[in-house]
C-alpha cells in the first residue's frame, strides 16, 4: 500500500509539471503571434515573408490545440488518479497510461521546441 501511494504521488507530480508546462507553452505561442502580429504591422513586400507568416499563424493554431488536448488528458489522468482502488495492481492500468501520456508529452516537446527555434530564425531573419 505504501509503495502505492509513493507511486500515485510521483505520478501526480509528473501531471502537475506538465499542466505547468503545457500553460507555459500555450501563453508562449500567445507571445509569438504578437510578434507576428508587428511583423504584418511593419508591413513588409516580400511575399515569401508573408507565406512563412501564415504558416507559423497556421501552426501556432495547431500547437495551441495540441497543447489544449494534452492539458485535458492531463485532468482526465489526475482524476483517475485521486479516484484509484488501493487494490488494483500498481503495474495494471495506470502504470500503462502513464506511460502512453508521457510518450506523448516527450513527442510533443520535441514538437514545440523544433518549431519555437524554426520561429525565433524566422524572427531575426525578418525583424
Amino acid at each position: 500500500m505504501q509503495n502505492k501511494v509513493m507511486y500515485l504521488s510521483d505520478l501526480k507530480f509528473n501531471i502537475e509539471t506538465w499542466k505547468r508546462e503545457l500553460r507555459f507553452h500555450f501563453n508562449e505561442m500567445d507571445t509569438f503571434e504578437e510578434k507576428l502580429e508587428e511583423i504584418v504591422q511593419r508591413g513588409h513586400n516580400d511575399p515569401m515573408v508573408m507565406v512563412k507568416l501564415e504558416v507559423f499563424q497556421n501552426r501556432i493554431m495547431i500547437e495551441k490545440d495540441a497543447i489544449s488536448k494534452l492539458l485535458h488528458r492531463c485532468r482526465n489522468k489526475m482524476a483517475n488518479i485521486n479516484n484509484v482502488d488501493f487494490n488494483e495492481n500498481i503495474d495494471g492500468r495506470l502504470q500503462n497510461e502513464q506511460r502512453t501520456l508521457r510518450e506523448d508529452m516527450r513527442t510533443y516537446i520535441k514538437l514545440h521546441y523544433d518549431l519555437k527555434e524554426e520561429m525565433m530564425d524566422y524572427f531575426l531573419e525578418v525583424l
